[in-house]
């Protein structure tokens, strides 16, 4: 398939603080990301998942534009998005839409939804007066509300209703490329499959494609086509969902999916516990970024020397790690 969205060694740094008067040590500057590549095909879900503060959400803001990268490319469509000039930007973002983890705080409090799902369209001339209000009550039964919420301001709605207007005012521009950055972990557990299952039917219905970010593999399992894995900003591991489930690569993934609760009180997997912290991205470990936490039997001194390049390692899966055919 064609890749819709193409990342290429994309690099965000944050500069240190300064020194206060001049005295004292600088501070060192923060890698949040550091030479991520991937591609999105078009109408697949790409699931970006690690733990907190591995840089995923950055990954998103920088694709969009929202926070400018270090360097590195990102090609939507053929197009240079870090290159564009403002109005070919502009209209480019009519394409490329997100959805937000916190429904609360992505919302405008002082507007209705009506007025929210409007904006988008009128901004971009794709409807105006009576159409207008018929799309908005369109959009509000594809998410599954009644329209008659339309008149309904944030503060009046539920945490699951408000994330339903936040994927319809996404989609009132018809974008190709949805960026969904955590979108059910502010949800009740019983409302999250609901928004889930909306997100897969949408895909279907639309044709959209999906860089859905997440920090729980369980939440990704059955919608996303591949999985890439993130560790203190640098991918370690990207295959196809099935095969990743079925049998990880990296020490990193395995202990990710050790982790995900299993519905069988007779099951008897292990759970692996990392050692020590996530290392601080002002300062990461020389090597193999991984290798101060990693319980790998074949861990050796070259991991603590030599950065291990995200490599093939079989058809459509890569891994950043030097003894990636090992079994653990």
């Amino acid at each position: 398939m064609t890749p819709l969205l193409e990342v290429r060694d994309l690099v965000k740094h944050y500069p240190g603080a300064r020194r206060f008067l001049g005295l004292g040590p600088a501070r060192s500057g923060t890698r949040a990301v550091d030479g991520v590549s991937f591609d999105v095909a078009r109408g697949e879900i790409l699931a970006l998942v690690g733990e907190s503060g591995c840089g995923k959400t950055t990954v998103a803001r920088v694709i969009l534009r929202l926070t400018p990268a270090t360097r590195g490319r990102v090609l939507f469509d053929g197009l240079d998005v870090l290159a564009l000039p403002t109005e070919p930007l502009r209209s480019l973002r009519r394409r490329m839409q997100i959805v937000f983890q916190d429904p609360s705080g992505s919302l405008n409090p002082r507007m209705t939804v009506r007025t929210a799902l409007r904006e988008g369209p009128e901004i971009h001339r794709l409807a105006a007066g009576a159409q207008l209000d018929a799309r908005v009550h369109r959009l509000l039964a594809e998410v599954g509300l009644d329209p008659a919420l339309a008149g309904s301001y944030p503060h009046e709605l539920s945490g699951g209703q408000r994330q339903r207007v936040g994927i319809a005012r996404a989609l009132s521009v018809e974008p190709e490329l949805l960026v969904c950055d955590e979108p059910v972990s502010a949800l009740d557990v019983s409302v999250q499959a609901q928004v889930l299952n909306l997100l897969t039917e949408l895909r279907q219905r639309r044709g959209l494609t999906y860089l859905f970010i997440a920090h729980d593999l369980a939440v990704v399992r059955h919608m996303a086509d591949r999985v890439a894995v993130m560790y203190l900003g640098k991918l370690v591991e990207v295959a196809p969902a099935e095969e990743l489930y079925r049998a990880p690569r990296h020490p990193y993934t395995t202990a990710l999916l050790s982790a995900v609760p299993v519905p069988d009180p007779t099951a008897t997997q292990r759970r692996i516990v990392l050692p020590g912290d996530v290392p601080s991205p002002a300062r990461p470990p020389a090597g193999c970024p991984f290798h101060p936490r990693c319980p790998h039997p074949q861990k050796a001194e070259r991991c603590r020397q030599e950065p291990p390049a995200l490599r093939a390692v079989g058809p459509g899966r890569l891994a950043a790690c030097h003894f990636a055919e090992e079994p653990m």
